[in-house]
């Protein structure tokens, strides 16, 4: 049984794909550059605006909370709702963009945000804020961030941890560039002024949207096809029964595309498993620490200004770590075993939030917000690479839906929780160390599963040449002893 490069990549796919092999099972070469450069770009802007976006509205919560007269897990339930929402919308925007593309779902997705924050400036209860910023804005992310991961891995194979760690660049660039901008919005036009203001500049999505040109696929012809068109004659048979084959192909059609919209069969794959287990944990404590750092500065006594500051240095150190680790990601060294390499950056990530209230003053927190910029770069520019290291391009679409719909849980909770640890202690120390475990815990998991996983593929891979090997050995033997045996005359 000698096993092709397709029938390869099938069988590691069952349980742990590795990143060189995912492209074999596409009908086209991934051109690793090109317009793929442009897309980059436009994904940076996308998902840019989806991750920076909820984070910088936490500069207008101090104002919100007083204008509106409600505790620190009510505020904190809009950046909540607004990435819960962005999760749960998942799987809608994966069964669009596998439907229509990327294109006019990410240019839908801008159009929704713009829609939310105008709506929410009229805002007259914090529930309308829940309503608006963050059931319609979260959805709308869920469009621009879903189809700009997506198109990556259609247009990279051989570059795509750096493209990747390119493209999720966007955040912290945006983010360094929203949090002082949105200061200055409050300080001249005030909280209803600057969501107007937001709703127009987040537009530029539609931009990004119509640079994502679908990949120029140059698919292998079929060869039931080729046949049947050889030297303009059908071969015998095809074309019969046109009702039996019309049924068949509308069937398999159905199934395929169930497959593609929800591919439950990743339930059963062992590597997917263990991302989404550990991710699951991990999320209750990865947005609550950002989007409580601003507050956290003013409750110490930081002015305004100081305290938005913090983020950009937070998000300038993200800026530079990002593609840095999509270099360190996409080396001969790193690239084999990298899931080692964002089993760290989880638990780099717990270490910093353990340390934080060992931090005093404003040069303390200056000090942290280096760190955990680094940190958490490292931690996002890794995040869906691991996937798709796991699972393989074609799968990744489905997969990233399904993770994402599972994940809101966590997303939805996690920042009113640790609020509710504020409220309940009057102390941001607690909500601290309590980030610092959930993300520590997944860490330590993380390391020993991925050990685990590592091994057991190679066990497989072995047995499975293993048996190659006796298969040809048997083969090699047959045909010595036909051609041993007397020829009749």
């Amino acid at each position: 049984m000698n096993l092709s490069v397709h029938d390869t990549y099938t069988f590691a796919a069952g349980e742990l794909n590795m990143s060189p092999a995912a492209a074999s099972n596409l009908d086209y070469t991934p051109p690793d550059g090109g317009w793929g450069w442009a897309v980059v770009f436009a994904s940076f802007i996308s998902i840019g605006f989806s991750y920076a976006f909820p984070k910088s509205l936490t500069i207008f919560f101090k104002e919100i909370q007083e204008y509106f007269s409600v505790s620190y897990s009510d505020i904190a339930w809009i950046s909540s709702v607004m990435l819960a929402s962005m999760y749960a919308g998942g799987p809608i925007s994966s069964i669009l963009v596998n439907r229509y593309g990327s294109r006019p779902v990410v240019m839908a997705g801008g159009l929704m945000v713009c829609a939310g924050m105008v709506l929410a400036s009229f805002g007259t209860s914090i529930i309308h804020l829940y309503l608006c910023v963050g059931v319609i804005g979260g959805v709308g992310l869920a469009f621009n961030l879903q189809p700009a991961l997506t198109i990556i891995s259609t247009y990279f194979q051989a570059k795509r941890p750096l493209a990747n760690g390119l493209a999720m660049t966007g955040s912290p660039v945006l983010l360094s560039t929203l949090a002082p901008l949105n200061q200055f919005l409050f300080d001249s036009f005030g909280w209803r002024g600057s969501f107007l203001i937001l709703g127009s500049i987040v537009l530029n999505c539609c931009v990004a949207g119509a640079l994502m040109r679908p990949v120029n696929k140059l698919v292998k012809p079929k060869p039931d096809i080729e046949l049947s068109k050889r030297n303009g004659e059908e071969v015998e048979g095809i074309g019969k029964q046109p009702d039996a084959h019309l049924s068949v192909d509308k069937e398999n059609s159905c199934q395929r595309c169930l497959y593609r919209f929800i591919d439950f069969s990743l339930f059963k794959h062992r590597g997917f498993l263990i991302y989404l287990v550990g991710n699951v944990a991990m999320f209750f404590g990865f947005f609550a620490p950002v989007v409580f750092l601003a507050p956290y500065a003013k409750d110490l006594g930081i002015d305004e200004y100081s305290a938005a500051f913090l983020l950009s240095i937070f998000a300038l150190v993200d800026m530079f770590i990002r593609p840095a680790t999509g270099l360190i990601g996409n080396t001969k060294w790193v690239r084999p075993r990298i899931q080692y390499f964002f089993s760290f950056a989880v638990l780099y990530n717990g270490v910093c939030h353990l340390l934080c209230p060992l931090a005093t003053g404003y040069t303390g927190l200056v000090v942290y917000s280096v760190f955990f910029g680094s940190a958490f770069g490292m931690l996002s520019a890794l995040l869906f690479e691991v996937l798709m290291d796991l699972v393989g391009a074609p799968r990744f679409s489905t997969a990233v839906g399904l993770v994402t719909i599972i994940e809101c849980g966590p997303v939805l909770l996690g920042p009113p929780l640790s609020g509710a640890l504020v409220d309940i202690f009057g102390d941001y120390k607690y909500m601290y160390y309590a980030c610092g475990v959930m993300m520590l815990v997944p860490g330590i998991y993380f390391f020993i599963m991925h050990y685990y996983n590592y091994k057991k593929l190679e066990e497989e891979h072995r047995k499975s040449a293993d048996v190659e090997k006796r298969t040809s050995d048997e083969a090699v033997t047959l045909n010595a002893n036909q051609d041993d045996q007397p020829v009749n005359e």
